[in-house]
């Protein structure tokens, strides 16, 4: 099994698990106001969603291909971080519909 790779995924859910606490890892802010815009957080997420499933699809065509310099272990933990991140992502939007149709259906 590639360390280097359960390094970096630990790595990527350290700076994950910081951007979700309001650390410092937080995406660009915008109008210098201190704190982060939604819409810009929001194309963020969508951003590193569509590109944990790009990198998936790209590393299981090149185990399928037989390329030497990619593990079944590789492959498969891509997959594994691709569909955590879609599921998360579903989740999200889940949760912003429901608190939407709740504000929606409050009298005022």
């Amino acid at each position: 099994m590639n360390i280097s790779a359960i390094d970096q995924l630990l790595s990527q859910m350290r700076t994950a698990a910081a951007g979700a606490s309001g650390g410092a890892s937080t995406p660009a802010v915008s109008g210098g106001q201190g704190a982060p815009d939604f819409s810009t957080i929001l194309q963020h997420s969508i951003d590193q969603i569509a590109q944990a499933q790009s990198q998936s699809n790209t590393l299981t065509q090149r185990f399928s291909l037989g390329d030497p310099q990619v593990s079944l272990s590789d492959a498969m933990m891509s997959v594994q971080k691709a569909t955590i991140a879609l599921q998360t992502g579903i989740q999200v939007r889940n949760k912003l519909v429901s608190a939407y149709t709740d504000i929606m259906n409050m009298q005022v």
